[in-house]
């Protein structure tokens, strides 16, 4: 597996809105992008060997992301209740393949709505576990967000997150490694058919600085992660309006 120059790669076409049929609408609020640089050689052995590590002027970087999704349903269906809304938390980190589709590799994804889990496991073949959480907004605009997994095939993980936004919300510029973080609209999975890809669709995250003011988690080293000791760049979006497309086979 070869690494090739962030510069080289077009960002700016995954971002743009797919000529296929939409398979699922959904909203996602209250997103808290937790970003922590990382050696490119501690993420190789966790990857698929079709994808290659994405990085930002050589560095490489895992993400914890935890947020709430709504509306959640297929676009021939309207939203269901107890079943369309929940919160979710992923780890992550960012690939592409042969240069091209930038995009998103997930080590995990936790959420609350044990319906959800198992779909998204047998259709997107996605690596999704049963977790306990909770999201509060103080008077004071903090958020508070906490998960714990659950269920015996799963390793006990979670995280205990306070942060609070400040500034205004602004798009990502292209070229930022904000951008290059949170702009990401291509996601790989692995089955027994081989690769495969799925796209989403959105307007650009309304991205703004977040003080961190707690952070207590254990789904990086649930995954094989080893969390550098440093402060994590924090970003947050309040929502954004989601188009889901179908898993398509990479060729390979």
């Amino acid at each position: 597996m070869t690494t090739i120059a962030s510069e080289s790669i077009d960002r700016i076409a995954p971002t743009l809105r797919p000529e296929e049929r939409t398979a699922m609408r959904q909203r996602w609020a209250h997103l808290l992008f937790l970003h922590w640089p990382v050696p490119i050689e501690s993420l190789r052995p966790l990857l698929p060997p079709e994808l290659e590590v994405d990085t930002y002027h050589g560095t490489a970087y895992v993400g914890l992301v935890p947020f709430t999704m709504t509306g959640v349903r297929p676009t021939w269906a309207p939203p269901v209740w107890g079943l369309s809304n929940f919160h979710e938390v992923n780890v992550r980190t960012y690939v592409h393949f042969r240069g091209t589709d930038p995009g998103v590799w997930f080590f995990s994804l936790d959420a609350a709505q044990r319906i959800a889990v198992r779909i998204a496991r047998t259709f997107w073949n996605l690596a999704y576990h049963d977790a306990r959480m909770n999201l509060r907004r103080s008077p004071t605009g903090e958020i508070h967000y906490r998960s714990e997994r659950f269920g015996s095939d799963a390793t006990p993980a979670g995280c205990d997150l306070v942060y609070r936004p400040e500034g205004s919300p602004r798009a990502a510029e292209p070229g930022t490694l904000e951008h290059f973080l949170a702009e990401r609209y291509v996601l790989y999975a692995k089955s027994k058919r081989g690769l495969l890809l799925g796209r989403v669709n959105h307007t650009p995250y309304p991205l703004q600085p977040a003080r961190l003011l707690r952070c207590e988690e254990t789904l990086l080293a649930a995954n094989g992660l080893v969390r550098p000791d440093a402060e994590p760049l924090a970003h947050y979006a309040s929502e954004v309006r989601v188009r889901v497309y179908p898993l398509r086979p990479v060729k390979v």
